[in-house]
């Protein structure tokens, strides 16, 4: 599951940082699962280490798609209220 959780937040984060925050709620989401991957993935001693790498990326990737969906948000509403005038 560490690596699942490892993948998923690579992917969030590149998902974050590539589109134009249009795709923020794929990344979101998947992020979202990678956080729950590397939560149950710490709980084996083995993998602890790659869980929690995982569960940093998720949570990283969480954020930025999150705050870039945001602002991309505010912009388009910025630019609909400015054209309104």
């Amino acid at each position: 599951m560490g690596v699942a959780s490892l993948v998923l937040g690579i992917i969030s984060i590149v998902i974050g940082v590539c589109s134009s925050g249009l795709l923020g709620w794929l990344g979101a989401i998947l992020a979202i699962i990678g956080v729950i991957l590397g939560a149950l993935g710490r709980k084996d001693p083995e993998k602890k280490g790659i869980a929690t790498a995982g569960l940093v990326c998720s949570i990283i990737g969480l954020i930025l798609c999150l705050l870039l969906y945001l602002a991309c948000s505010a912009c388009l509403s910025g630019m609909a209220a400015s054209s309104s005038i």
